[in-house]
């Protein structure tokens, strides 16, 4: 992520100075493992299927159960790999993931309406745009308006390449 910084500051939350230090990194691996165990959050990390470098992150967190049966992704990749297909089939495996392992009945996702690049790896992947949540998460120091996709499990996806 740090190699990446300048290019993913426009898109994200502002990180803490000390986000890329170990202590850091292991309170995030913390909650992460807290997720897991209560079925609130799925963490994964892209890697390259064949040298194993990080690429990126996907995460499907706000995984609600009951009624709604519903959660949130959110996902990050390195400038150098952005725009080669690597996001797409993230999302593709998460969809897979959240709707057949989890049996989850809806996926949502909100990005910048200036990010046409995650603008379209959603609508790839089979999101319906919905609406603008007006001032909805906090970027790079100011509130800031996202377009809000969603896709249900019985919309049509593209089918995923598996690699094992």
């Amino acid at each position: 992520r740090r190699v990446s910084q300048d290019f993913l500051v426009p898109w994200e939350p502002t990180w803490p100075s000390d986000a890329a230090t170990p202590a850091a990194f292991h309170r995030r691996l913390k909650r992460f493992h807290a997720g897991w165990r209560d079925a609130s959050t799925y963490a994964f990390v892209i890697v390259d299927k064949d040298d194993r470098i990080l690429l990126g992150g996907i995460t499907l967190s706000n995984v609600r159960r009951g009624v709604a049966q519903s959660g949130s992704i959110g996902y990050w990749i390195g400038e150098p790999h952005a725009r080669n297909g690597y996001m797409g089939e993230a999302v593709q495996l998460m969809l897979t993931f959240a709707f057949d392992t989890l049996r989850l009945h809806r996926v949502e996702a909100a990005c910048l309406p200036s990010n046409e690049a995650s603008r379209a790896v959603l609508l790839k992947a089979g999101f319906t745009q919905e609406g603008l949540a007006r001032r909805y998460l906090r970027i790079n120091g100011e509130w800031r308006d996202h377009l809000t996709f969603a896709i249900l499990r019985t919309d049509p996806r593209p089918s995923v390449p598996v690699y094992v």
